[in-house]
């Protein structure tokens, strides 16, 4: 969430930005529901004065009757005040959290219409094979015994597709490894606290993504970003031991709330599928050049797999709450002729960590909240789409990229 002295001293840009990104939110009512908190509040300290001196006053001796009446007055008054302000609190809380990160300068405003290509790499191919097709035709992939298990969109991987999703996943981890990053599994399960504090909040409540567990505190990640961002939850790290940098590995759960019509056929967009997950802290003078280094990372990938693409600057009204900026990388799909989402980075400047209560502790003492960015490094059931689609021979083979060979056995084709 934004400090709120933050958004008092900068309300026409929280605004803007706001409306920009498509949240109907009255900012200057959140603003109004604070002052009612320190109204409510300073009403409590000044009755919490009087009670402590009460009490001094009663010490030592036999209080008289009226100094114990008025000790009962005030301490009746306190309960009830007290109970005023836990109410005015949760509601300035969830009022505060409600607004969304402000977007940088350079974010295109609009929809998702409105988004700039800022560089693309590679040779689009003209024609390419569908992969749902494909793989069921090579036994590779099971939807139906995946329902009739789970339920629509789950599915089994089988025989070589199983193996590629293998040879990506220790690609994808050489490459965030050589890259400075610290491989880490994650809990698939976590706290509301962490998944709010991660700023998954959707628009309305139709939107939402997340499977929750009934008659627990707990609800499946939609991605490891929300467990990393929660495993300093609470701390306070020190200067020098900044950037840390983790990836972390993942199934993923998604209800994909919204998202009918959008490319929904076979692998491409599923309830559950594995992901690796690029995720730093660092100091906020560092963001912007952190954020830049995740899409080198993410774009050293699809270059060494060699998956045509294109880098999008994610218009404002695209953005979600926690992101300032966000990057798309979109790969070429030869079958649809069109470029598709493949991975996404985002920088959230102090938006997560306040939530959690992240910070850092400066050289000189001082103790700030820092800043943390995520990036996909490999989403693995889009990236099997996307070598399919690229990688398919006309006589029904799957040529293997140069680089996953090593894990393949040092196969040419599947």
């Amino acid at each position: 969430m934004l400090d709120v002295k933050f958004i008092r001293d900068n309300l026409e840009l929280v605004e803007k930005s706001t409306r920009e990104k498509g949240y109907k939110i009255d900012i200057k009512n959140v603003l109004k529901l604070d002052d009612k908190r320190k109204k409510e509040l300073a009403r409590v300290e000044e009755l919490r004065r009087k009670r402590n001196e009460i009490a001094a006053k009663m010490k030592g001796g036999k209080p008289d009757k009226a100094l114990i009446e008025e000790g009962k007055k005030v301490k009746e008054e306190l309960v009830g005040l007290e109970e005023d302000l836990a109410k005015v609190e949760a509601e300035c809380v969830s009022a505060v959290k409600s607004v969304p990160n402000i977007i940088f300068d350079d974010v295109p405003l609009g929809g998702e219409e409105c988004s700039v290509e800022v560089k693309n790499w590679g040779e689009k191919k003209k024609e390419g094979v569908d992969h749902l097709d494909y793989a069921v035709s090579r036994d590779w992939v099971d939807f139906e015994r995946g329902a009739k298990v789970a339920g629509a969109k789950f599915y089994y991987l089988k025989n070589e597709l199983a193996l590629l999703e293998n040879a990506l996943i220790q690609f994808g981890l050489k490459k965030v490894l050589e890259n400075g990053f610290n491989f880490i599994t994650v809990p698939d399960l976590v706290t509301s606290q962490v998944l709010e504090g991660t700023g998954f909040n959707p628009r309305t409540s139709d939107q939402s993504d997340e499977y929750f567990i009934e008659g627990e505190d707990l609800a499946l990640i939609a991605t490891a970003e929300i467990a990393l961002t929660g495993y300093h939850m609470n701390e306070i790290i020190d200067e020098d031991d900044l950037p840390l940098k983790y990836a972390g590995l993942s199934a993923c759960f998604r209800k994909e709330a919204g998202s009918a019509g959008k490319h929904t056929r076979g692998l491409f967009r599923v309830h559950q599928f594995n992901k690796l997950e690029m995720y730093i802290f660092c100091l906020p003078e560092k963001s912007k050049e952190m954020h830049e280094m995740i899409l080198a990372t993410e774009e050293e990938i699809w270059q060494e797999l060699g998956i045509p693409y294109r880098v999008i600057n994610i218009a404002a009204g695209d953005l979600g709450a926690p992101a300032a900026k966000k990057y798309d990388i979109e790969y070429w799909s030869p079958a649809d002729q069109t470029y598709r989402e493949l991975t996404s980075c985002s920088n959230c400047t102090d938006f997560q960590a306040r939530n959690l209560n992240i910070r850092v502790r400066r050289k000189d003492g001082t103790v700030e909240v820092l800043h943390t960015l995520n990036g996909t490094a490999v989403s693995l059931a889009r990236t099997m789409v996307a070598v399919i689609e690229n990688y398919a021979t006309k006589d029904g083979k799957l040529k293997i990229p140069e680089v996953l060979k090593p894990y393949l056995n040092n196969k040419e084709e599947l």
